[in-house]
């Protein structure tokens, strides 16, 4: 609390040329703010990669065994590096572009002149001003408090908040919860506490990402089978059939190059960095890029109905004196007065000052900032007549007892959506704690909220969607409940007071699960809602624009804070929704779905592939034949098979709900599908070996194989690309037919190395390939009853 009788003189900050001396000293607060990763880091993480290591190694054999064509592979890992560097570069640009737009400028006292700067521009002793929601930014000492209340439970975990006074030390990271006042900057750059704990992670964090968590250890699995494979191959190649030791090593590489799933991980951060583009044009920052990966995994979406459902700015619709005697003349100047008494004031008080601007010959002699935990504000005042008076405003269901007559015309007036404070004259002293005792009520201020003209069709969406909405606010419940019912919000009928909820994380939990709207909830309590609801295996997404959302914002798996929200929530939020359109979440939704989605089908055709391959290797050492295949022929069969398609189908809509266990997903497939392509391929491999006679009949044995593979594979492809439109029937043709035009074309038939002779074997590969589809059609329907979608 602050006492405006005798004010302090005020601080002046630093001149302009204490500021420069400081900047020629390096004293700037120097931390570089990123939403991305660096250019540099870019290019490192896509071209120095486990799979490129060893695709290059096989590249550089081959190049000294030849020929080039059976290096084609190389080519193709150089294409998809440069094009998953380009797309990262074109999401860094986004990203880069929309924080410029979202960063929070502090307000900085410099020759006396309060200015907004960027945070890099602070410089150590610039005096900083604090207000509700402003995060800390650098360390420092308070030198002006009023009624200053800082929470730094993101730092200390201490969820309390910590009344500040004049000398008191503040930490960056912190942020204020009521109040305001100033501090001078004591630590900055990379000396600053919440520098030195983020020290070794930017804001460009991977946070939990099943997708690229169960790519890894798909990834991992497949390296610890390559090198046995590969040693087998040599010796097979080499020592049992007696190639030279050139055949042999193109041999080898053809047997280990398929297995290698390199186009899933391109495709995957293709994927994601398109998904930041497309959100980055609706104004959508997405600070931390899984973020779109588990929006779309929500099935739970926690709502604050400020700023959310409703927007920021509310009317005083009506001014109801409840004393018989009382002056509604003088009640308007004690309303006028509390606007002036609060520098910072927040929606509803702002309201009541553009109502009531008037609140002159009152003098404030004390103040006590609104607290989203206590639920009211104060002031103390000399009023004209020169009588001192304490005044309370704030809830009526707060500062008035249970059965107060009151309670019921505010209850009526919460039925109507409607939100009412209460303006109460306290007999007690503002820091008393009994302060609400014994108040005397004198008017009820009520104000209508502007309810967001998109929110009821994004409530219709989540509903669905199958995602259960929950609004979690700290207004009274009944209002609350009349809002969300204006919208269609079901269960919205049946408001509960979260102060009657029980705060046993079990018994907690089954209340959430039957409610759909829950009022006068204190910010510790949506902190433990969201846990609650978590602990019941629920994906929680959390919204909110004010600082009594932060410690629920951090603890959902996915925040989304609005572009004019605080300071604070922006901060730890994973997405920031610029535009402050509550509209644009269905959007991030179905962008996480598409990536998800498809990432989940065309994985399942490379993964089928590398059971293929690693199943005809090991057949081939067992057998003691010559591998079937040459790199070129398996270069060709992934790019028509896997590699072109897997790139539309990665980018293409999909609304499917994302769905857990990405890896048992996916090789619940891959593996029954890789096993029968292997088996049927090298089937067909082992009947042309029979049929053909003479010593130089690999070519056409190889051709044979190569023919059944193709049509096994475009089978597996025809069965992922469900369900089929115009374009995905279209993609499967032109894949077949380009095909064709290889077997039609002399000089590409040369390049290939592939000539079917005859027409026994190529049929008998097309029948082999038919009853090899007739299986894949049978596991996928067994795959879908046992598994389904």
């Amino acid at each position: 609390m602050s006492d405006p009788a005798h004010p302090p003189a005020p601080h002046t900050g630093l001149t302009k040329a204490e500021v420069a001396e400081r900047v020629a000293r390096g004293e700037v607060n120097d931390v570089p703010v990123r939403s991305s990763r660096s250019t540099a880091e870019i290019v490192r993480a896509n071209v120095f990669t486990r799979f490129n290591a060893i695709i290059g190694v096989l590249f550089l054999i081959i190049l000294v065994v030849g020929p080039i064509q059976d290096g084609l592979f190389g080519f193709v890992i150089v294409a998809n590096t440069a094009i998953g560097i380009i797309q990262e570069l074109r999401a860094k640009k986004t990203l880069d572009s929309l924080a410029v737009i979202g960063e929070a400028k502090p307000t900085v006292r410099r020759d006396g002149v309060p200015t907004a700067i960027a945070t890099g521009e602070i410089v150590l002793g610039d005096l900083i001003e604090l207000g509700p929601g402003d995060k800390c930014v650098v360390d420092g000492e308070v030198v002006e408090a009023d009624g200053l209340e800082i929470d730094e439970s993101l730092l200390t975990g201490e969820a309390d908040p910590v009344l500040k006074k004049p000398g008191d030390k503040v930490m960056s990271g912190s942020f204020v919860v009521a109040g305001g006042g100033a501090h001078t900057a004591t630590k900055v750059g990379r000396e600053a506490y919440a520098a030195q704990l983020a020290e070794e992670a930017s804001r460009f964090t991977l946070v939990h990402s099943e997708l690229r968590t169960g790519i890894s250890q798909i990834l991992k699995y497949v390296t610890w089978m390559m090198l046995p494979t590969a040693v087998g191959l040599v010796i097979s190649q080499l020592v049992v059939q007696g190639h030279d030791w050139k055949e042999a090593v193109r041999r080898m590489v053809a047997g280990i190059v398929p297995m290698v799933p390199e186009g899933l991980v391109l495709l995957t951060s293709v994927a994601f960095a398109i998904g930041v583009i497309r959100l980055g044009r609706k104004q959508c920052l997405v600070q931390e890029l899984p973020a779109i990966e588990g929006l779309a995994r929500v099935d739970t979406v926690c709502l604050d109905k400020t700023g959310t459902l409703t927007e920021g700015g509310m009317d005083v619709s009506e001014l109801r004196v409840l004393l018989k005697n009382a002056d509604e003349a003088y009640v308007r100047q004690v309303l006028g007065a509390l606007g002036e008494s609060d520098p910072r004031p927040n929606a509803s008080l702002q309201a009541i000052i553009d109502a009531y601007p008037d609140g002159s010959g009152w003098r404030c002699t004390e103040s006590l900032p609104f607290s989203s935990a206590r639920k009211y504000s104060g002031a103390a005042f000399n009023g004209p007549d020169a009588e001192s008076s304490n005044w309370l405003l704030g809830a009526p269901d707060v500062l008035l007892p249970d059965g107060h007559p009151s309670l019921s015309e505010v209850e009526q007036l919460n039925a109507q959506g409607l939100r009412v404070l209460l303006l109460a004259r306290a007999e007690r002293e503002l820091d008393d704690p009994r302060v609400v005792e014994d108040v005397r009520p004198t008017a009820l201020v009520v104000l209508e909220q502007r309810l967001r003209p998109d929110a009821g069709e994004t409530l219709r969406y989540f509903a669905r969607q199958d995602v259960s909405a929950k609004v979690i606010s700290g207004d009274n419940a009944v209002s609350v409940g009349a809002v969300a019912a204006k919208l269609g919000l079901p269960g919205a009928e049946a408001p509960v007071d979260a102060r009657k909820l029980p705060a046993e994380k079990e018994s907690m939990a089954e209340a959430l699960e039957g409610g759909a709207v829950f009022g006068r909830v204190t910010p510790q309590q949506k902190r433990d809602m969201v846990a609650a609801l978590q602990s019941r295996g629920h994906t929680v997404a959390m919204t909110g624009d004010g600082v009594n959302d932060v410690l629920a914002l951090k603890d959902a798996d996915i925040g989304v804070s609005m572009g004019s929200g605080s300071e604070a929530t922006r901060a730890v939020a994973q997405i920031v929704l610029l535009n402050n359109s509550f509209a644009t979440l269905p959007s991030v939704v179905a962008e996480g779905r598409r990536v998800i989605g498809n990432i989940t089908r065309v994985a399942t055709l490379f993964l089928t592939k590398t059971v293929y391959s690693v199943l005809l290797a090991i057949l081939v050492i067992c057998s003691r034949v010559p591998y079937p295949f040459l790199p070129r022929h398996l270069t060709l069969l992934s790019t028509l098979t896997i590699g072109v398609p897997a790139f539309f189908l990665a980018l293409a809509p999909n609304t499917e709900r994302a769905k857990p266990h990405f890896v048992r997903r996916v090789m619940r497939y891959a593996v029954p599908a890789g096993l029968i392509a292997g088996l049927a391929t090298f089937a067909a491999y082992l009947v042309s070996r029979a049929y053909y006679t003479g010593t130089d009949t690999l070519a056409a044995e190889t051709s044979v194989a190569t023919l059944t593979l193709f049509l096994i594979s475009m089978w597996v492809l025809a069965i992922i690309a469900r369900p089929y439109t115009w374009w995905r029937i279209a993609l499967v043709l032109a894949m077949g037919l380009g095909f064709l035009v290889v077997l039609a074309t002399p000089w590409l038939q040369r390049f290939f190395a592939l000539k079917l002779v005859g027409t026994t074997m190529p049929w008998t590969a097309v029948a082999i390939s038919a009853m090899a589809a007739v299986a894949l059609e049978l596991v996928w329907r067994l795959v879908g009853r046992r598994f389904p979608a």
